[in-house]
């Protein structure tokens, strides 16, 4: 009970706001710094030196550089707040200020982004950001609202592929594997029409699961296969691709709510414009952390054929159409 109360005390000092002394010295422009001072606190599941985190601290250091200050924003990294889900409704409690998740945690809060867990809908990562920055894509984001939440931007995640302590080398030697996936139900429709067992776990659990067989396999970026050292346990790798879930920036509807207009503005702008950085740096680590991992002694297979991939999860796709008819119809026409 004790250890509760404390974690509940500490994520409620998220917001604070201390009025700036009548001594506040001046700026190097001559001018004072105007306003209550705020510290804010954005938690992040992934490791400090992975690139989303860099784009986190960049987004934080933009926002502090154009409020000369006033607003100051503390990235928590490597789940030091909790995992995902926890985070998440610590958000929406208003008890933390800003939380950086894949899209694939929020299906749980806002259904609409359970259509990016359904497998192939984009070619590329020009496709998907076509989409994401559409009026669909947009109308997600502000959909967030609803859960005390507001959407600030999408991140780049790259692409998710499957590794495994078993032999992979194709399509058939998932079948029976103990396989992780993201907490929702599209996500185990998907692992079910691989022939595979899924097993929801948190991201943090997956090192000390596949450690000691409770999880045969995970799928995810190269960059997060290599930032949280899964290829230590998981030597065989699998490049299928087969989905394009991204990251959210993400603002409690309560912090949101208790800044002035004019500090939303320059709030919501930095995130769009720490989206560019994101995906330079997330392009960069990709690349580098292919090349760790296959120097690492990891077995990497390429799908030359995606063909009998996608046939396998066709009815996972067939089955939510309905649901999801308007983000697919418009993620088609972002292909044009």
């Amino acid at each position: 009970m004790l250890a509760s109360f404390l974690m509940v005390s500490v994520a409620l000092t998220g917001c604070s706001a201390n009025k700036a002394s009548d001594n506040t010295p001046e700026t190097d422009a001559g001018m004072k710094a105007e306003g209550p001072k705020l510290t804010l606190r954005l938690a992040d599941t992934l490791a400090v030196d992975h690139p989303i985190v860099a784009a986190d601290k960049k987004f934080a250091e933009m926002v502090s550089e154009r409020t000369n200050g006033r607003i100051k924003i503390e990235v928590f990294a490597n789940s030091q707040l909790g995992e995902e889900k926890t985070t998440i409704e610590q958000v929406q409690l208003g008890a933390l200020d800003f939380v950086r998740t894949g899209a694939g945690a929020l299906a749980g809060f806002s259904k609409k982004f359970e259509v990016f867990s359904l497998p192939y809908i984009f070619e590329s990562e020009e496709h998907q950001f076509k989409f994401l920055e559409s009026a669909i894509g947009t109308k997600m984001l502000d959909g967030l609202e609803s859960s005390r939440m507001k959407g600030l931007a999408y991140y780049s995640a790259g692409a998710r592929s499957f590794y495994s302590r078993k032999p992979l080398t194709g399509i058939a030697d998932l079948k029976g594997q103990k396989i992780r996936v993201i907490q929702n139900k599209v996500n185990v429709d998907l692992i079910d029409a691989l022939g595979a067992n899924a097993t929801p776990m948190a991201f943090g659990e997956v090192f000390s699961a596949l450690q000691t067989g409770v999880i045969d396999a995970a799928e995810n970026s190269f960059a997060n296969l290599y930032t949280s050292n899964h290829q230590q346990q998981a030597k065989n790798l699998i490049i299928d691709q087969h989905q394009r879930v991204p990251e959210v920036l993400i603002i409690s509807k309560t912090t949101w709510d208790k800044l002035p207009e004019e500090d939303r503005k320059i709030v919501k702008q930095a995130a769009l414009d720490s989206v560019k950085i994101e995906r330079e740096l997330f392009d960069k680590f990709e690349k580098d952390a292919e090349a760790k991992i296959r120097a690492a002694g990891v077995t990497v297979t390429e799908v030359k054929d995606l063909k009998p991939w996608q046939d396998a999860v066709k009815p996972v796709i067939d089955k939510y159409r309905k649901e999801f008819q308007e983000e697919l119809d418009a993620i088609e026409k972002a292909k044009k």
